[in-house]
This record gives C-alpha cells, structure tokens and sequence, in this order.
C-alpha cells in the first residue's frame, strides 16, 4: 500500500484542497494521503478562522485518509520550522512513500536547485545576503536578492517569488536535513493566488474566502480596522461560497456559523496584553521570533495598544514583514521560547504522533503507523503518560493553546467549553 503525506492548513478547506488530494493520489500512485495539518494556530502567526476538529472533518468527508496535528511551536513557525516539524512528523508515521505539495513554478528541478543552495549557503550567496540585509531589507527580501545573483545563470531566482515555492524548497530542505526516504512531488497549484482576497471563478484563495466569511460575522466582528461592515445575510454568503467549496463543506459552514466560527485575530486582544504588561525586553527576547529591537519595541509601545491586529501594525517596520510580527506575539502569547524549540528540534522534533481524525475505512493505517513508526500514537491524551518530559512539555503547549483557542470560541459564541482532555478523535 502507497502512502502520500500532505502538509495543509485548510484554512478553511476549499476546491484547492479537493484538488490537491485528488492529484496527489494521481500522479504519486498512492492508495491513500495522510494528512499533518496546523492545529488552531496557522503559519502566519494567527488564530485559525475556524477550529481544528471542523477543518479535520472537512478533509476526511474530501478524501483525507487521516489527519495528524502539527505541534503548535512549529505550525506558527518560519517557514523552516513549519516544514522540519511538518515533514519530519509525516516521516515519523513510517508509512509515507510520498510528500506531494503545491507550487506556483510547478519545477521540482528549479526547487531542488534553490533548496540545495540555500542549505550549502556558498561563500558568494552569504556575502550577498549580508550585503542586502545591511541595506535595510527583510530577511525574506535580502534572501532572494542574494539567491537571484548567485543563480542568475541557472534562471531560477524567479522560485522565491511566490509562497507557495517558498514552503516548497523548505520542504525540500527538511527532507534532505533528515535524510528521508519520502520522494517528493511538486503540482500546478490552481486559480487565485495565495494572497488574492477577491473571489476567482471555481478555485479562490483561503485569503478570499476567509474575507467572505469575515462579513458573515461582522455583528460579532472584533476587527474595527478593516472599516465598517454590513452585517450581510449569510444564505447570500453561502450563496456566493457554492462552486468554491465542495457541497460536504458548505453543509458543515453552515452548520457551525456562530457556533465555532468565524475567529479572527482580535478575539485574542486582551489575553494577548495581559501577557505583555508584565514583560520587559530581557524577557520578550527568550520567546521565537523576538528579537531585541523588537522586544524593545513592543515595551515602548504598549501604551498604544487598542486591539492584537492594529498592535501588530503599529510595530511593523521596513526590516521585520508583518507575518513575523504576527508570529511574534502569537509566541509571547502561548509561551512559546526559543530554548524549547531548540531542544525539541535537537532530540529528534517530535515525540508523539497527535490524530485528530480517521476515516472508518482507513484505521487499517493506525496498526501500521503503530507497527512501522517510530513515535507513540495519541488518540486519546491519557495514553500521553508514558512519553518522554520533552514530549509531555511539547503536549502541555498544544493543549494549553487549544484549549486558549476554544475558551475564546466559546466566550464569542456563548457556547458550552470542551477541554482538550475531552475531544474526540473524528471519525467518519
């Protein structure tokens, strides 16, 4: 039996994702695709629109075989976190044959190329990114002029243009640090492009999509900065969702609208100052992504701040992207230091596999994940009594962070709490 793993956020899930499952069984072979998706935090450092469980449920009621959670300190990372911890999970499972992702080039030569660059860092392409990071540039900026220069000559400086090829060659990187078996496979990604917010014929972008459902909340909208907003009926909402999501997913959208969903970034406004106020540099700069000049920063600013999103852009500057500030804070917030990813990454990333969900007709997969892998499988946390202290602190985390994450859904939503210690594993 032929595995291909998916690294996903299905944020929310759409026709993209459809087709991102079905191609890659198709061009990979495979008989099924496992799933690592982020928890209730996403890549670019912010609250997931909607919970974990309902974007595991859409992927299995899509074709997902299994879904596994990402370890909050690496589904809100760098790229390069996001894919050590996301590629190393799915070659832990020792099922997976195949690691299938999208691309705007759809050149898995011209990805290898950049990846293998990037990991050899040769004398020429450092002294080119000191060069550019001197200038004043992100770090982002800096390294695709540098990466431009050094491979001019080979024509694929244009790969670090897009997101998706970003992930792609940190994909790429993670599989040849660790030296997976796992054969990588790159597809056209589709429609609209990542950060497109305009809606775009049968495959728009989550950010488009996540726009929409923004307005279907807007009576309990927490973000003022956008301007004012109508509270729009949400049939007409679905309405305009039909053709963008699959049917089965259009069904759960409406099922938990103001139930679960939607959460934006400023539901998390207070916690996030309550954690600042009694923080100074010395100890904003233990956490990931902080650096001094940020945390000094943070501390001269804190009288300015109003609400989690507005904050994040009064500290935005021409050298640090907004997506790093947001990550940031999203670390300062759940706790997340420098040290303990460290030390996770230094023993091996992970020590448990996390099921969030499992189609009925799959679960012959969990005996061979127990069989074949080389982590514990945790269906249920109180099988977590036996894992090492680094994986128990690693649990603590993402269970604290879910459980934040569902303490502000049901502050919002005026609905019952379910401890983490409390959720099922979804099963269809």
């Amino acid at each position: 039996m032929k595995i291909v793993g998916l690294i996903t956020e299905y944020n929310p899930f759409h026709n993209g994702h459809l087709y991102h499952i079905g191609e890659s069984k198709k061009i990979t072979g495979a008989d099924a695709a496992v799933v690592v998706m982020s928890g209730d935090y996403v890549q670019r450092g912010t609250p997931a629109i909607m919970p974990k469980r309902l974007r595991t449920e859409m992927a299995l009621k899509c074709g997902a075989a299994a879904v596994f959670e990402l370890p909050v300190c690496y589904s809100a990372g760098s790229a390069e976190y996001f894919a050590l911890g996301a590629v190393s999970l799915l070659q832990k499972l020792g099922i997976v044959d195949f690691l299938c992702f999208g691309s705007e080039c759809n050149n898995l030569h011209a990805l290898q190329r950049a990846a293998d660059i990037l990991l050899e860092e040769p004398a020429e392409y450092q002294a080119a990114l000191r060069r550019h990071l001197r200038e004043g540039r992100s770090f982002p900026a800096a390294r695709q002029e540098a990466l431009s220069e050094y491979a001019e000559k080979e024509g694929i400086s244009f790969v670090l243009n897009d997101p998706n090829n970003i992930l792609g060659i940190e994909y790429l990187k993670a599989l040849k640090k660790l030296n997976s078996p796992i054969i990588p496979f790159t597809i056209q990604r589709r429609g609209s492009h990542y950060h497109d917010r305009q809606m775009n014929g049968e495959y728009s972008s989550a950010s488009a999509i996540r726009s929409l459902l923004a307005y279907s909340g807007s009576s309990l909208r927490t973000d003022r900065s956008g301007g004012s907003f109508e509270n729009a009926p949400f049939s007409g909402i679905l309405g305009e969702l039909e053709g963008q999501v699959p049917d089965c997913c259009l069904e759960l959208l409406s099922d938990f609208h103001r139930v679960q969903y939607p959460i934006y970034q400023n539901d998390f406004s207070l916690i996030l100052k309550y954690k600042l106020l009694n923080k100074t540099p010395d100890i904003l700069i233990r956490y990931m992504d902080v650096s001094l000049e940020l945390a000094n920063r943070i501390c001269a600013q804190l009288n300015n701040f109003f609400n989690y999103k507005q904050f994040c852009e009064l500290l935005k500057t021409r050298d640090v992207t907004q997506t790093r500030i947001n990550r940031a804070l999203l670390h300062i917030m759940l706790g997340i230091k420098k040290k303990n990813v460290q030390e996770y990454t230094e023993n091996g990333c992970h020590f448990y596999a996390r099921l969030l969900g499992v189609r009925k007709d799959s679960e012959r997969l969990l005996s061979a994940i127990a069989k074949k892998g080389e982590l514990p499988l945790l269906a249920q946390l109180s099988q977590a009594q036996e894992l090492p202290p680094l994986g128990q602190r690693m649990l603590r985390h993402d269970i604290l962070a879910s459980n934040l994450y569902t303490s502000v859904v049901t502050d919002k939503f005026k609905t019952a709490f379910c401890n983490e210690y409390s959720q099922p594993v979804i099963k269809i």
